[in-house]
């Protein structure tokens, strides 16, 4: 990554700022599992997020995967050695199967959000759609597609 620090160390950084900024996804036990510059892979237990039925609550697989978007916005934001903000504006989220066990989801960054990126440099602020499969023991249990938006930070004007 840009700012020098190793892969590990950029996903523990992601995972740590999580769980202090956003407590609930350390109750909910959201962990980050691997990033290989395209695609980043999250986790997170049933046993944390179980409803009435024995499955994952819905809301939990929503905040799963809309973090797992997030987080390959922010990924993406340090490769590129930016600062900025990322607020999540919307998404939509379609449940296939019950989800019985813990589930992963899988965000790829795309060549419309790296064209979003390309208007990020230029305009210091630009909309990301990002889709994210959650997956429960490699069969796809629900889809999601979110919409992040991003503020870069200026860098200081050289004096």
């Amino acid at each position: 990554m840009a700012d020098g620090l190793s892969v590990d160390a950029r996903l523990r950084a992601l995972e740590a700022r999580w769980h202090a900024e956003i407590p609930i996804s350390a109750v909910m036990g959201i962990r980050v599992l691997g990033f290989d510059g395209a695609e980043l892979t999250t986790a997170a237990p049933l046993a944390r997020n179980v409803n009435v039925h024995g499955t994952a609550f819905a809301g939990s697989q929503f905040s799963v995967a809309s973090l797992c978007g997030w987080g390959q916005i922010w990924l993406q934001l340090a490769a590129r050695d930016w600062a900025g903000s990322i607020v999540f504006v919307g998404g939509d989220i379609r449940c296939l199967v019950p989800v019985d066990a813990d589930m992963e989801a899988r965000c790829q960054w795309t060549a419309s959000a790296e064209a979003a990126f390309a208007a990020l440099e230029r305009e210091y602020r630009a909309r990301v759609l990002l889709d994210v499969e959650l997956t429960v023991a490699g069969q796809v249990a629900a889809s999601f597609s979110g919409e992040y938006a991003i503020r870069r930070q200026r860098e200081p004007s050289p004096q």
